[in-house]
């Protein structure tokens, strides 16, 4: 699905990566953990084509083996949920236009923009499936974070992509919300959507993820099996703090190692 060798790229002035090596293979469910500022979110938009890498013969960027795509066929088959997104969304667009604009990868819908039949049919058939169908006509900004996010799934979820990239999903939700959007997020794995975790938060991957890829200073530090990299060990070395990592029902959650100190400087 994606493969990137000896990549370098900017972001905006500022060198996020030189010398990123990445793989993951089509229909690995696959977890991008690191701290913020460690290069999650360039790589999330190296990865839909916003930003490019550097152009250089030592290095590639392969998307589904291809370096070059035409952006409407890419989104057929790679769907993305960002916080970005969520944040540049029109606040009054209602909630069914939120979906459909999928189909243009606009914001909101505009006129000259026409939608089949079975077009408009599955923007509803996604609503019902996503629980969101009694919030069609609500504008979107009056839409809990929990119902944003969900709109925010069913617009990349048009085209029924092979792929979704989700960016930090559970970010500012309470606990039911987390708890449902998860859920959702298990059953279109079961069902043979390739999930991409980009997260910070080891709750936020569900049992049905098995290649976790740790990320740090715009460089892969390491990747592997879920169960060899989600250790109180590697978790402590790739944040550099003290934790210690639990899993319970397949979920993993990290919490203060007891033995730890932490520097109440950092982030304060």
């Amino acid at each position: 699905m994606l493969e990137c060798v000896n990549v370098r790229a900017y972001r905006g002035g500022t060198l996020v990566f030189d010398g990123l090596d990445l793989c993951i293979e089509k229909g690995q469910n696959t977890a991008i953990i690191g701290p913020n500022g460690s290069g999650k979110s360039t790589l999330l938009k190296l990865l839909s084509r916003e930003i490019y890498p550097v152009d250089d013969p030592a290095s590639r960027l392969l998307v589904y083996g291809r370096d070059r795509w035409n952006v409407e066929e890419l989104r057929s088959m790679l769907g993305i949920v960002s916080n970005d997104l969520q944040q540049e969304y029109g606040r009054h667009s209602p909630g069914r236009n939120v979906i459909l604009s999928g189909y243009y990868a606009s914001i909101d819908t505009w006129p000259h923009q026409q939608f089949s039949p079975p077009e408009l049919t599955r923007a509803e058939v996604l609503m019902h499936r996503l629980g969101i169908a009694d919030l069609a006509d609500r504008p979107f900004g009056t839409m809990s974070t929990g119902q944003q996010r969900r709109f925010l799934l069913g617009r990349a979820m048009v085209h029924a992509p092979e792929a979704l990239v989700l960016d930090e999903p559970t970010s500012g939700l309470d606990l039911p919300a987390t708890f449902r959007y998860i859920d959702t997020i298990r059953r279109l794995m079961r069902s043979g959507t390739q999930i991409i975790l980009v997260t910070h938060h080891m709750h936020e991957i569900p049992p049905e993820v098995t290649r976790i890829v740790f990320i740090r200073d715009g460089r892969i530090f390491a990747s592997g099996d879920k169960e060899a990299l989600l250790t109180s060990e590697a978790v402590s070395e790739l944040f550099g703090c003290p934790v210690d990592v639990m899993c319970c029902n397949g979920f993993y959650q990290a919490v203060p190692s007891s033995s730890g100190e932490y520097d109440a400087g950092d982030g304060m």
